[in-house]
């Protein structure tokens, strides 16, 4: 890690196979960060997000993250990156044929746990943390979206990742359950991991202000105001 920084960019061009979609990125994400990341559709959010996560390469410049040299990130060590990063899509993305508590123990079996006591007691501490200890056996299909959204945000909380990357967390939610999500959110936050949201989303940002990143005619810009 960079001194405080989970997240550093420093003047990172970011191509989409030959299309250069960001250029000359500068970025810093501390411990304990609440961060919005805006911008238009194709304005190149999730491809910000995706050299996070070492879903897509540097080319020029630097990068780090979670301590990862992100420009010389061997494939065989991004699975060891990711368990550093908690990552929450707008599609819940839950195995619909499992309880709540198989869907946390398979992430927990696939990223190296082994102990069934531990896996046990881990599923009910990240589920407690989101209000949802008492849905440990229910199916997903048994839950709200909002309450499917919380069981994402418990699954990214397994492996207590250093940052949570949330692509339009609440892009399947009415206003009152996506205000709900973001307060958690927040909260996690404050407990000492990074949180970045991309959203589309001004009222939601409105109602939680933070600092900003915009993604704008190829450019990151840093604390902006809207």
């Amino acid at each position: 890690m960079i001194g405080n920084s989970i997240i550093k960019l420093n003047n990172v061009d970011i191509f989409q196979q030959a299309h250069l979609v960001l250029s000359n990125v500068n970025l810093h994400v501390d411990k304990g960060d609440f961060v919005w990341l805006i911008g238009q559709t194709g304005s190149g959010k999730s491809s910000l997000l995706k050299v996070i996560y070492g879903d897509l390469g540097i080319k020029a410049g630097t990068g780090h993250a979670c301590g990862y040299e992100l420009s010389k990130l061997p494939s065989r060590e991004i699975p060891y990156l990711r368990r550093k990063l908690g990552i929450v899509f707008q599609d819940f993305q839950l195995l619909t044929d499992r309880t709540i508590e198989q869907n946390l123990n398979f992430v927990m079996r696939a990223t190296g746990w082994n102990d069934k006591k531990l896996i046990a007691d881990k599923a009910l501490d990240v589920l407690e943390k989101v209000g949802l200890r008492s849905k440990l056996k229910k199916m997903p299909h048994e839950l709200s979206g909002g309450e499917q959204q919380r069981v994402v945000i418990a699954r990214a909380l397994l492996n207590d990742p250093e940052i949570i990357l949330a692509d339009e967390p609440t892009g399947n939610l009415d206003p009152e359950t996506s205000e709900e999500i973001v307060l958690l959110l927040k909260q996690i936050s404050q407990s000492g991991t990074a949180v970045l949201v991309a959203t589309h989303d001004y009222h939601i940002i409105r109602a939680f202000p933070s600092r900003i990143i915009k993604c704008e005619n190829g450019k990151v810009l840093e604390d902006v105001e809207i």
